[in-house]
């Protein structure tokens, strides 16, 4: 019989674990629903939940966003992104638009939609345009561009990818000399499409305990009561807290149609740098559909030394889980929802915009004098 989130919590509180914990939920959507169930204060705490890089937004390269924004000002086409884009600053002079919403007032033809059958459905009815659709994601929302693409899109309808693979930046703090945290609990959203082993070599490699949860706070407070458990007891395995959902082998049939229209590249995070084999591009077969193909190139390689977060902003150390977002020093000061400097204050998914919602407005900089880095 499944237990409540009240059973779950009294449960991981029964387990008697004493010593300091530093569990880092990887995905944006679970650190919306810990923040707006007030996970953090039911806890005990010795248990610190810490916010990881599973924010597209948020680390989408700064030198994607600016091309996106140039093709759409100085190229006649219609330019189609997923909504929170639309709001991602990027580091130009004042008097430029340094977002797509910016552009969009500037006169740039750009809309906002929320699936891929949007962008075909626009280039259906504007035949005579170029349709450039700026796909920047996760696998959850790069896995639905690669079945657009698969089954066949009008000609006048392009893609500026800009996807990512979660995993990757899990293993590059795991394989740092601080990696942060001591257990992690993986996105069950990305374990529905790709499969939970992609997670098995935290445990394998590292010896780490994870869990695969879902996003209700009981199924959250489970996984955090299975790693717990795993370390009461020095028996580390992957745990599957999510079964109705997330299967072995995750969904082959989205699986398929990645691995036929795209492969995996070398990558840029925005404020990260680059990560080994953690992008997806176009496989030579759907090049036709590419809109680096068709237009002029506005990849201005000297944006990649400028491609960091804005002067002051932390959001690279908050992705990372280095710091907690109301320890960026312009969190809730310079950078608000309402006017975002940095994109993690940006997306739903960004944490710094997540714990602004959830009533976090303390900002604990305080004036400390050591430098961001």
């Amino acid at each position: 019989m499944s237990r409540s989130a009240e059973q779950w919590l009294q449960a991981l509180r029964d387990l008697g674990v004493d010593e300091p914990v530093r569990i880092m939920n990887v995905c944006g959507g679970h650190e919306r629903s810990i923040s707006m169930a007030g996970l953090r204060t039911a806890i005990p705490k010795n248990i610190e939940l810490v916010p990881g890089p599973g924010c597209p937004v948020c680390i989408c390269p700064e030198e994607d966003v600016f091309e996106a924004i140039q093709l759409a000002l100085h190229e006649d086409v219609i330019l189609v992104a997923f909504g929170d884009m639309l709001r991602v600053p990027v580091n130009v002079p004042k008097r430029e638009p340094r977002s797509l919403e910016q552009a969009r007032a500037a006169g740039a033809d750009i809309r906002p939609i929320a699936s891929p059958t949007e962008a075909v459905k626009i280039a259906e009815d504007n035949p005579g345009r170029s349709v450039v659709f700026f796909a920047a994601g996760f696998e959850t929302t790069t896995a639905p561009v690669a079945a657009m693409l698969a089954e066949g899109v009008p000609d006048n309808l392009l893609v500026l990818l800009s996807g990512r693979l979660t995993w990757p930046a899990v293993a590059m703090l795991l394989d740092s000399e601080e990696p942060g945290f001591d257990a992690l609990i993986a996105p069950g959203h990305v374990s529905t499409v790709m499969g939970p082993e992609e997670w098995e070599f935290v445990v394998d490699k590292h010896g780490i305990p994870a869990a695969v949860a879902g996003f209700r706070p009981d199924t959250l407070l489970q996984a955090m009561y299975s790693v717990l458990r795993q370390l009461r007891d020095e028996r580390r395995f992957l745990d599957n807290c999510y079964p109705e959902v997330v299967r072995p082998g995750g969904n082959p049939g989205a699986r398929r149609q990645l691995d036929e229209v795209m492969e995996v590249a070398d990558a840029t995070w925005r404020g990260v740098g680059t990560i080994p084999k953690s992008g997806y591009v176009l496989r030579e077969a759907y090049r036709q559909q590419d809109a680096r193909q068709h237009f002029p190139s506005y990849a201005d390689e000297s944006r990649k030394r400028v491609g960091e977060m804005p002067p002051g902003c932390d959001c690279a150390r908050v992705v990372l889980g280095k710091i907690y977002p109301n320890q960026c020093r312009l969190y809730g000061a310079a950078c608000t929802p309402r006017k975002p400097i940095g994109p993690c204050m940006v997306s739903d998914e960004g944490a710094c915009r997540i714990w602004w919602s959830s009533g976090y407005r303390d900002n604990e900089w305080e004036g400390r004098k050591e430098s961001v880095g």
